[in-house]
């Protein structure tokens, strides 16, 4: 098939809604590594990913830790904290107490909602759009929700273990470049939710200048279910990170949209 565009996607607030999975565990390891003192609410978490360095939520998590007993005048430096007891914590949340066995998990992960359906992507494939995933989620987390719960078969996928994580472009770059081996001649989208995911593609514009490429801003469900302003002050956010247009679900980004929007950058 010639394809038309390509279409990258993040998947943690864009596939599926981490607010009560990811972002809870998240919350839940905070409060334990500050012996209960401090729960990070989601627009402190928003806050944090907002300075595009904190894909990773266990980092994230960790540096939350670390503020917060900076916020008390310790140095960091003194805080008692193991960053591998840190993230089997965070695991045991969200995966559950079996962390190896996909089909035991029993943790917050059982309880994400889908954003999308298969039959989305069926319909982009069909509109000569080449899709794939380049997301900071691990590789079993991914293939969890693409393979067992959308039932997508085997598809392209860059996860934690994979690349660099965002906003560097390595990930990114693999996934164009395992749909389009014979070299990108189209243009290519990221979808995402974060600064971070923005920035990618702004990295990316200065590392292949010969591609076209464009970045789309996708608001995450529990910024959805906030008040109008907050809706209003995180899509700015996303445009000032480099998003070339905002979306307020992945539904809305079809594969005719997809295509016009290209025709636009390629036009630039």
């Amino acid at each position: 098939m010639t394809w038309q565009a390509i279409a990258v996607f993040d998947i943690d607030g864009v596939i599926r809604d981490v607010g009560g999975s990811y972002r809870r565990a998240l919350a839940d390891t905070v409060e334990h590594f500050t012996q209960g003192a401090y729960r990070p609410s989601p627009q402190a978490i928003d806050t944090l990913k907002a300075e595009g360095i904190w894909n990773n939520d266990w980092e994230g998590a960790q540096e939350l830790v670390y503020r917060h007993f900076e916020g008390q005048g310790q140095d960091r430096t003194t805080v008692a904290l193991e960053f591998d007891a840190l993230v089997d914590f965070f695991q045991r949340r969200y995966r559950g107490p079996n962390l190896s066995d996909p089909s035991q998990w029993t943790g917050y992960i059982n309880q994400e909602p889908l954003l999308v359906q298969a039959d989305y992507f069926t319909a982009l494939t069909a509109a000569q759009v080449a899709w794939g995933f380049f997301s900071g989620a691990t590789r079993g987390s991914a293939q969890y929700v693409l393979e067992r719960r959308l039932g997508l078969a085997h598809p392209v996928l860059v996860a934690m273990e994979d690349a660099p994580g965002k906003p560097d472009p390595t990930g990114l770059f693999q996934v164009v470049d395992a749909l389009a081996a014979t070299g990108v001649t189209v243009p290519v989208i990221y979808a995402g939710d974060t600064v971070a995911d923005m920035e990618t593609i702004r990295q990316a514009r200065q590392q292949r200048p010969q591609v076209d490429w464009l970045a789309v801003g996708i608001v995450p469900p529990h910024v959805n279910n906030s008040d109008a302003a907050y809706r209003d002050r995180y899509c700015q956010t996303l445009r000032q990170a480099g998003a070339d247009t905002v979306l307020f679900e992945l539904t809305q980004l079809t594969g005719d949209r997809i295509q016009a929007l290209g025709r636009v950058i390629t036009q630039r």
